[in-house]
């Protein structure tokens, strides 16, 4: 029976590398169209919560995982001999950037190693992790042939963009829509068989370029936008507009206009580093991103833009920096989750510390916030706490956080995120 017959009816039995934000809601998907599924991640202590039921990811529920793990559809390991079993696997491991903002490609590599190994003839190789175009092929490619396997022929490769947004009650796996590109015909036709099992729509394209190009354009664009309102909100503040106000009256435009917001910077895995994949690829063509990488030093610099907003917010209310108790409320770089990967709240708390400020935060999903090695006292909201505070700082805008008793009980809340849009008050400072 050939590979694409086994996934046409069910049989194909599925693997996963990297169990985070992105592996994991795959897997439990994979599971749910009836495929046993095999779930691959270095780290044992997420081995151990799948196989016990228990999700570590708030878009999973344990009460949908558990019992797929206990129908024997999931189980999870900390090796890639497994692999052997499998007719497919999906690679969902990090792509960071150095620190000379070059990607990394490590943990691709090693991954593909290790399932070269034990890859086998009719098996799909699918990369998911968000990279620059050339990736599949330039890279991932040569490595599962060395096999001695062909792409093409004995084994397929495609690319598939993930496009989790963590926390979106409305779009989650199966209802967004999966781009596929292959390397060749046949690996696009398999890849869109497999993902046609668990995913509503599939949207096939020409080539793993063309795919790997949808995922970086995607968040260039958000990227580029949210650099615009960020720029346009130092503008304002020099004119003495209230850029929230403009935004809100702009949308009302029904055709032309797609509203972004400014803020303290950006986070997550997506927006602040993809753009950086295009421009360091872009210099092997002798072309220079100056429109990507003017939007990407403006969102940069947002903390540090933030901080002279607060200090000149402080000196109004005869307050210095230096000495004062800043209460951060919401770290996670999103609202209602508690993801703090590339959270602009860690370099403003950063530069407060260098302003020999004292920081405490509040944040209801993020149990431990840690500076240079540091732990930051958290604290519940309460107007004791709020009070104490000489400036309440609003970082991030979750709906569960109380923001009529800060307006009620701080001296000063400065609001990056115009949480407070209802509640101004002359103790109300809007970014």
């Amino acid at each position: 029976m050939g590979l694409k017959e086994r996934i046409d009816n069910g049989d194909a039995v599925l693997a996963v590398a990297g169990l985070g934000y992105v592996g994991l809601p795959l897997v439990v998907e994979m599971a749910k169209a009836g495929h046993r599924v095999l779930g691959i991640d270095v780290d044992r202590s997420k081995v151990d919560a799948v196989n016990a039921g228990q999700s570590y990811i708030p878009d999973v529920p344990s009460e949908e995982m558990a019992p797929l793990v206990e129908a024997g559809l999931i189980e999870a390991f900390d090796d890639f001999s497994v692999v052997a079993d499998a007719d497919a696997v999906a690679i969902c491991v990090p792509t960071p950037l150095n620190d000379m903002k070059e990607p990394d490609t490590s943990y691709m590599e090693s991954a593909a190693r290790a399932i070269a190994e034990y890859a086998h003839p009719q098996m799909l190789v699918t990369l998911e992790s968000t990279t620059y175009p050339g990736t599949t092929e330039e890279i991932i490619k040569p490595i599962l042939e060395s096999s001695g396997l062909v792409v093409g022929t004995d084994i397929f490769l495609s690319f598939s963009p993930e496009r989790v947004d963590p926390g979106n009650p409305v779009y989650q796996t199966r209802n967004t829509p999966k781009v596929v590109g292959g390397v060749t015909p046949a690996c696009t036709e398999h890849a869109v068989a497999l993902y046609g099992r668990y995913v509503d729509t599939v949207v096939p394209v020409s080539s793993t370029r063309a795919a790997e190009m949808t995922k970086l354009l995607e968040n260039t664009f958000r990227g580029v936008n949210i650099a615009l309102a960020n720029e346009l909100l130092m503008l304002c503040d020099r004119m003495g507009i209230n850029l929230w106000e403009v935004i809100e009256a702009a949308k009302t435009k029904p055709f032309g206009f797609m509203p972004f917001y400014p803020g303290p910077g950006l986070g997550g895995h997506c927006i602040p580093i993809d753009p950086f994949y295009l421009s360091w690829k872009a210099k092997e063509f002798d072309f220079r991103t100056e429109f990507i990488d003017l939007s990407g030093r403006i969102n940069e610099n947002m903390p540090y833009y933030v901080i002279m907003r607060l200090m000149d917010a402080m000196n109004r209310h005869r307050k210095p920096l230096a000495g004062s108790r800043v209460l951060m409320v919401g770290v996670a770089y999103k609202s209602d989750i508690d993801d703090m990967r590339e959270s602009p709240a860690i370099r403003i708390a950063e530069l407060l510390l260098e302003k020999e400020a004292e920081i405490v935060y509040h944040d209801p999903y993020v149990e431990r916030f840690s500076i240079n090695g540091s732990d930051v006292e958290r604290v519940d909201l309460t107007p004791e706490s709020v009070a104490a505070a000489d400036v309440v700082l609003v970082v991030t805008a979750h709906k569960v956080v109380n923001y009529d008793l800060l307006a009620r009980h701080a001296s000063l809340v400065f609001d990056t995120r115009n949480a407070l849009s209802a509640l101004d008050g002359e103790n109300v400072v809007r970014l």
